[in-house]
C-alpha cells in the first residue's frame, strides 16, 4: 500500500550555489533552512515585502508535517529526500551559514541518495526558486516508489540534534576596530547593485580590505606580497620571500561569490609551489582557514560583518609571531 497520501504535497528545495553551498547543514543537523533570517520570525501578519518575497512565507506557513521535500541539485536533479518532521521554527544556530542568514528551519527526516537522481526533464522548470511545491506526475511517481523501497528505517527514525547557539564576539580587538566598522558600513552599499553598481571586483576587496586586515594583525608591508607567482596574497614569515618561507597562501573571490569555492585553485598553487602553509579564502569579509598539514581541514573562520566567539581561533592563528 503507498504511503503518500493524496493530500501529501510534495516541495523542492536548493542547498545553496555551488560555490556557496549549505547543503551539508541539511543532512548533518536534520533541517531545511531559508532566508533571509535576519528580518527575524516570520507571523502571519508580516508582509512578503519584509522577507524579500513570499518563499519564506510559503515555507513557514504552507509546508505541512509528513510533506514530502526534495533536496535539489539542478534543473532535474537531487541528492536526497526528506519528510517534514516539524512545524515551523526560528534558529538562531543558523544566523550565519557560509555567510548566509538561514535562521527559518524546519526538521526534516532525511534520505541521503548513494548518487544524485537525474530526472529525464527538467522537472523543476528552466529556472526553479529555491523552494516551491512541485505538481508533477513523474517526480510524484518516484516519490511514492521510494517511499515504499527499503530501507525505509529512516522514516522515523530519531533527528540528529540540533547545533548550539554561538555567542556574538564579546569584544572586537582594538586592532580591528575601524576595518570592522568600515566593512559593516560597506557591505550592504556593495550588495545593493541598483544605487552602487557593479559589485568590488577581487582586487578592489584585497586592496580595501585584506591587506588592511593583515597588517592589523602585525603583518609588514614586506611580508605581504600581492600576486606573487600569481597567488593573490602570500605572507611570508621570512626573508627571502620564497616557497620555504610562504606561511599562508591567501585567495580572494567577489564579495558574495562563496569564498570556499576558491580552495582548490589555492590548494594547486601549494602543491606546485612545494608550499607547507595554510590556505586562507576570503571576500574581504569572510575569512576561512583550512590546515594544510591535515588535508586542507577548515579550521578557523570570521566573519567581519558578524562576528562569533570562534572568530578568536582565526585572529589567534593569523598573529605574526
Amino acid at each position: 500500500m503507498s504511503l503518500l497520501k493524496l493530500e501529501t504535497a510534495i516541495w523542492q528545495i536548493s542547498g545553496g550555489p555551488s560555490s556557496r553551498s549549505y547543503a551539508d547543514q541539511f543532512l548533518k543537523y536534520g533541517v531545511s533552512l531559508i532566508g533571509p533570517g535576519d528580518a527575524g520570525p516570520w507571523k502571519p501578519e508580516r508582509s512578503d515585502d519584509a522577507f524579500q518575497g513570499s518563499v519564506v512565507r510559503r515555507f513557514a506557513n504552507e509546508m505541512k508535517v509528513d510533506d514530502i521535500i526534495l533536496l535539489r541539485t539542478g534543473l532535474s536533479s537531487i541528492s536526497a529526500l526528506g519528510i517534514v518532521a516539524s512545524d515551523y521554527l526560528y534558529l538562531n544556530q543558523f544566523d550565519e551559514v557560509n555567510g548566509w542568514d538561514l535562521q527559518h528551519a524546519r526538521r526534516i527526516r532525511w534520505c541521503k541518495l548513494p548518487d544524485e537522481y537525474k530526472f529525464d526533464t527538467q522537472v523543476f522548470g528552466g529556472n526553479p526558486s529555491r523552494f516551491s511545491r512541485i505538481l508533477d506526475d513523474n517526480i510524484r511517481f518516484y516519490v511514492e516508489q521510494f517511499l515504499n523501497s527499503p530501507p525505509t528505517d529512516w522514516q522515523d527514525a530519531p533527528l540528529p540534534e540540533l547545533p548550539e547557539e554561538e555567542s556574538s564576539l564579546d569584544e572586537i580587538p582594538k586592532c580591528l576596530e575601524d576595518i570592522v566598522g568600515q566593512a559593516l558600513d560597506l557591505t550592504s552599499m556593495y550588495l545593493d547593485q541598483q544605487n552602487f553598481g557593479d559589485l568590488p571586483t577581487e582586487d578592489e576587496m584585497v586592496v580595501h580590505f585584506v591587506v588592511p586586515f593583515f597588517q592589523a594583525f602585525g603583518w609588514s608591508p614586506e611580508s605581504i606580497a600581492v600576486k606573487w607567482k600569481y597567488i593573490d596574497v602570500a605572507l611570508f614569515h621570512a626573508l627571502p620571500r620564497t616557497p620555504a618561507h610562504c606561511q599562508f597562501v591567501i585567495e580572494a573571490k567577489r564579495i558574495g561569490a562563496g569564498v570556499e569555492g576558491a580552495l582548490e585553485q589555492a590548494k594547486g598553487y601549494m602543491v606546485n609551489l612545494g608550499i607547507q602553509g595554510d590556505v586562507i579564502v576570503t571576500d574581504g569579509i569572510r575569512y576561512r582557514m583550512y590546515s594544510g598539514q591535515n588535508d586542507f581541514e577548515p579550521i578557523a573562520y570570521a566573519n567581519l560583518v558578524r562576528l562569533k566567539r570562534s572568530a578568536t581561533e582565526f585572529f589567534e592563528r593569523i598573529k605574526q609571531s
